[in-house]
């Protein structure tokens, strides 16, 4: 996933995707953890990129 992927529900940088039967929705970590219960029901597979999220804040604060 790159900075360009967009979180579906409030447009902030996707780091989670969801693969549907019928397609796919991105959602940034604060929407994939409130929507993580339904989405488990329902996804065919998750792609969590959320781990760069402290990677990147390590980068930071260098």
């Amino acid at each position: 996933m790159t900075a360009l992927d967009r979180c579906d529900a409030c447009g902030a940088q996707a780091y989670v995707r969801v693969q549907l039967e019928s397609g796919e929705l991105l959602f940034c970590a604060h929407h994939a953890r409130k929507h993580a219960e339904a989405l488990e029901k329902v996804a065919t597979d998750i792609h969590d990129e959320t781990a760069r999220l402290h990677e990147e804040e390590g980068t930071a604060a260098r």
